[in-house]
């Protein structure tokens, strides 16, 4: 390996070449051009111009072939353009020979160059004056002159070395030794790879080995240690130089990239680390968005697990509630978690969470021993090592009001460290997530006590009323759903009738039940002293307007029986209209217009019916018919054609009546609303005899 001065490589164009190989161009005794992928010459220089027998001026734009053949040498000229096209066609040197008019002889070598910048492909010429006859140039001295000009098209710049056929390095590159401090003996032969970073030596071995065997061009990057006993990043060239199909020796260069390759590791790392921040961010405003939808504490857990696996891979999610009255602590854990020792403790218990709780700062423990020296070698974290895959772990307080309220806790499978990234980023979750469970738990409190409100307002059973069958069907919607307002109702009356009413007091929670208890008592009030259908329902207008707000938004039908002829009255404040099961006839709605809901100002109407022994009067709520997915209208149409095709055990029995519509309406769709049922059915028995 021989050093030589660092020359920049021309470009290979017609453009000026850089003023050192412009001057050795023009005072090498070597002819030299390129030509252009039309074969014409981009470039020429003067020796080679005047083997032609021109001027450079006049060669370029012109093909070796057309001035040969100007000249009257047309032998010379198919002799040229076979070259070339050989050259074009299998991408390899190919060396001839041309005797001039004055009868020196010159040697040609004829090779393809490919520009680095941007890939053009041009036809290299190189003439070299056979055994430097009339030049007084020694033929091996000018052999050597055209071997060093084609690595210099070949090979970037920097530190040039050489390395024979075989791959072995016989020449001293002092350059090379100056950067590693390798003596000459160390250095040649392979010894140059020894200096190479030991993760980088085999595969830049292989690399060597697989160029020099297949003779194709040689290009790696690796690291060197340097003398200073750090590393620096380099890329090495190389190129075969060939004298016909044979190998003679191996020219590059080494480039020295270390800080071309930093500033790619740096934009690298920045590059991640704004990506990481984006995506954390975006998680961020998803758990906001989740937490913001999730009602209960099981929700709030479920939501977090989801954002913790996917923002900082964590393997198990809970959240340790604070019990402040009985100082101990609640685990509600995500599902499919694993189950931990224990899902209540003291405030004391030698627990990760409990010490976050306690010091209200984020505790971490990025492995078991780490654990272990947090919690005072308590024998609590062997048993949790020893019971569950936990082996890292992070619990950060959750705090409301500038009290904490739990903490927020998540574990890995594997020993990890949190970067002081994602501890900003679980912080700002741990914020998110008080916050959620503060409503949590509100909703939770909210939603028991409306569930006992409104449980205790729904009749424990139905009155028994000689000639009268009565039924009633309730189902909740889903347990996060607040308690709506549905409400059914039936008594007897004095005179031996019997009064039944059905409504929705619309809104959820506490409102909504209060709401519906305050109209079902002065609704009953109203029926014992005047309890026909119209009068009852103007007193509750007018109960309504002293009492209620006009955004409380309340619909009913009530309707009062008489067992012995079947005159069923009714009055529909708004509501949907009652369904009719005839056993011969086929099912109907009672098409009367229904009034306005309670505290609009209207006349009540009075409508009058009988029910035929056997048949049933059914009224529901709209969680019956609407839903999401189907509008009212199509639910009602629905309704009549799924009472058609009740079975004739079903339309006879009341209780069975109401299970088959709710089964059959609520199939294939997600109930998202209470569903509440009363029926009232004659049988089809001689009442009056039997009074």
């Amino acid at each position: 390996m021989s050093a030589e001065t660092s020359i920049p490589p021309p470009r290979i164009s017609g453009a000026q070449l850089p003023d050192a190989v412009q001057s050795l161009l023009t005072d090498s005794p070597v002819g030299f051009a390129l030509l252009d992928s039309d074969d014409a010459f981009g470039t020429i220089n003067q020796r080679l111009a005047a083997v032609l027998g021109r001027t450079p001026a006049e060669c370029l734009g012109r093909t070796p072939g057309d001035l040969l053949e100007e000249s009257g040498e047309r032998t010379a000229a198919a002799s040229h353009r076979t070259c070339l096209a050989s050259v074009r066609e299998d991408g390899h040197a190919v060396r001839d020979r041309y005797r001039t008019r004055a009868g020196e002889l010159w040697d040609l070598t004829w090779f393809p160059v490919t520009e680095p910048d941007t890939g053009d492909s041009y036809v290299a010429l190189i003439a070299v004056h056979d055994v430097g006859r009339g030049t007084g140039l020694d033929g091996a001295d000018a052999h050597r002159d055209e071997q060093r000009l084609r690595a210099l098209l070949h090979a970037g710049n920097q530190i040039v070395w050489t390395a024979g056929p075989g791959g072995d390095v016989h020449e001293d590159c002092p350059q090379w030794r100056a950067i590693t401090g390798q003596d000459l003996d160390r250095y040649l032969g392979r010894g140059w790879l020894d200096a190479l970073h030991p993760d980088d030596r085999a595969r830049v071995e292989r690399a060597w080995d697989d160029a020099v065997l297949d003779v194709t061009p040689f290009d790696a990057m690796f690291r060197v240690r340097t003398c200073s006993g750090g590393y620096g990043h380099y890329r090495a060239r190389a190129h075969p130089i060939m004298d016909g199909s044979r190998t003679t020796e191996w020219v590059g260069t080494l480039v020295d990239i270390t800080n071309e390759r930093e500033a790619d590791e740096l934009r690298q790392r920045l590059n991640q680390q704004l990506s990481e921040a984006a995506m954390r961010t975006a998680r961020l405003q998803k758990a906001t968005s989740d937490l913001a939808e999730a009602l209960t504490a099981d929700e709030v857990v479920n939501a977090m697990s989801e954002i913790g696996r996917s923002g900082v891979g964590a393997d198990h999610t809970c959240v340790v509630l604070l019990d402040r009255a009985r100082l101990r602590l609640r685990t509600i854990a995500a599902e499919h978690a694993h189950q931990l020792p224990r899902s209540a403790f003291p405030t004391d218990h030698p627990d990760i969470a409990a010490r976050a709780i306690a010091d209200r700062l984020p505790r971490l423990a990025a492995n078991p021993a780490e654990l272990a020296e947090l919690l005072d070698d308590a024998p609590e974290v062997a048993e949790l090592v020893r019971s569950t895959p936990e082996r890292a772990w992070v619990a950060l307080p959750m705090m409301a009001a500038g009290h904490p309220i739990g903490a927020l806790r998540f574990a890995f499978s594997s020993p990890r460290k949190v970067t002081d990234e994602e501890r900003v980023f679980l912080e700002a979750l741990a914020g998110q997530c008080a916050l959620a469970i503060g409503r949590a738990i509100l909703y939770e409190q909210e939603h028991s006590t409306a569930v006992e409100l409104q449980r205790s307002l729904l009749p424990e059973e139905l009155p028994e009323v000689r000639g009268v069958r009565l039924a009633a069907y309730y189902r909740s919607g889903s347990q996060n759903v607040q308690v709506g307002g549905d409400w059914y109702d039936a008594f007897p009356l004095p005179d031996g009738r019997v009064a039944g009413v059905l409504g929705d007091v619309m809104g959820k929670g506490i409102q909504a039940a209060a709401g519906m208890s305050r109209i079902r008592n002065a609704l009953r009030a109203l029926a014992f002293s005047m309890p026909e259908p119209a009068d009852v329902l103007t007193g509750l207008d007018r109960m309504f307007s002293a009492t209620e707000g006009m955004d409380q938004v309340t619909t009913l039908v009530y309707f009062v029986l008489d067992p012995v002829t079947g005159q069923l009255d009714l009055s529909n404040a708004g509501h949907l209209p009652p369904l009719v099961v005839a056993g011969n006839a086929g099912p109907s709605l009672l098409e009367t217009d229904p009034d306005t809901p309670l505290g609009v100002s209207s006349t009540r109407g009075h409508h009058k019916f009988f029910v035929q022994p056997g048949n049933t009067v059914v009224l529901y709520s709209d969680g019956l018919v609407e839903n999401r997915k189907r509008s009212v209208d199509s639910g009602l149409d629905e309704l009549v054609d799924v009472a058609s095709s009740a079975p004739p055990e079903v339309v006879g029995d009341s209780q069975q009546m109401l299970e088959y519509l709710v089964e059959s309406m609520l199939d294939g769709y997600e109930q998202d609303d209470d569903v509440t049922l009363l029926a009232v059915q004659l049988p089809v028995i001689d009442s009056v005899s039997e009074r």
